[in-house]
């Protein structure tokens, strides 16, 4: 989410109409960093709730602009950083065996915390357990409950959909559905299995931090578990979630036809497509912003506030 980063940095704090808290969510036991945010006119009100979640390479920071819009158009809006993203904790791991007591009691060991991969599954538990998190926040309404995801995140909102039927509506803009692709060829196919397997045998380790291997991107990706991530199968499962799916008409990074255009095909749910003519993939957070978040909105409204 490069062009994102960039737009963030031109945009303002949220404004003194907004009340915007930090919030400490746990996955897995690690402790990821999120923020809250809300009209400081609806305090002590139950409110619908959107959760936005970054695409590849990004942080909770780089998304106040847009959960401001939203806390504007009357949600409780929560952001969150993966495990190993932003300001979240990241996992640890065991650089060498360690020697343990009895089970349960503490031991003394030396570890390595994984910051900035890209582990979709991981991702998708994190997103998951910001679900279970918000249940207990008093302004939320958790009959009332969206998630919004961008790019690889696009994906992850309909992975979390499919698997917890709380989610009473998705928008996913401009979403890769589907990392099969690293089994795409047989040079690809050897380098995934290669790379699995010689993690398991513990003859490599996890890739360094912020490393860049696809593109522009950040974050090197666990190719085993990419192998294993594609929720455009998983779609109709998301059977009682409304869908919108937004994509850009020129998106260049990956076929439509195989991402959100087949995904609006399955879902069995409330749905809709909208196509956003001239933009490239980046172009969603630049010109086509204000009209993206105008047609989330609408969504929302449509599927969370109305009766």
């Amino acid at each position: 989410m490069n062009a994102l980063c960039a737009l963030a940095l031109l945009c303002q704090a949220p404004a003194e109409d907004l009340s915007l808290r930090a919030v400490t969510i746990v996955s897995e036991g690690s402790r990821l960093a999120g923020e809250a945010a809300a009209l400081k006119s609806n305090e002590g009100k139950a409110l619908p709730t959107i959760i936005l979640s970054h695409g590849w390479g990004g942080t909770a920071e780089q998304l106040r602009p847009d959960a401001a819009f939203f806390a504007r158009a009357g949600y409780l809006v929560v952001t969150f950083d993966y495990r190993g993203w932003g300001a979240s904790e990241g996992r640890v791991v065991l650089t060498k065996p360690a020697a343990r007591g009895k089970p349960g009691e503490p031991f003394t060991a030396e570890v390595r915390e994984i910051r900035e991969v890209v582990d979709p599954l991981e991702q998708t538990t994190d997103l998951l357990n910001v679900v279970h998190w918000v249940q207990a926040e008093k302004q939320c309404d958790p009959k009332r409950i969206g998630l919004w995801g961008s790019s690889y995140s696009g994906g992850h909102v309909v992975y979390a959909a499919a698997r917890d039927a709380r989610v009473r509506a998705t928008v996913s803009q401009v979403p890769a559905l589907d990392s099969r692709w690293v089994l795409s060829n047989e040079p690809m196919k050897r380098r995934t299995y290669e790379q699995g397997t010689k993690r398991a045998r513990g003859e490599i380790g996890y890739p360094a931090p912020g490393a860049v291997e696809i593109g522009n991107l950040k974050g090197a990706p666990l190719l085993e578990k990419l192998m294993r991530y594609a929720p455009v199968e998983d779609i109709a499962r998301a059977s009682s979630c409304a869908t919108l799916f937004i994509i850009a008409e020129k998106e260049e990074l990956f076929d439509n036809r195989e991402h959100g255009i087949l995904a609006h095909e399955r879902a069995v749910g409330p749905k809709k497509l909208v196509t956003i003519p001239g933009i490239t993939h980046y172009g969603i957070y630049r010109e086509a912003r204000a009209e993206a978040q105008r047609l989330a909105v609408e969504w929302y409204d449509r599927h969370l506030k109305a009766p």
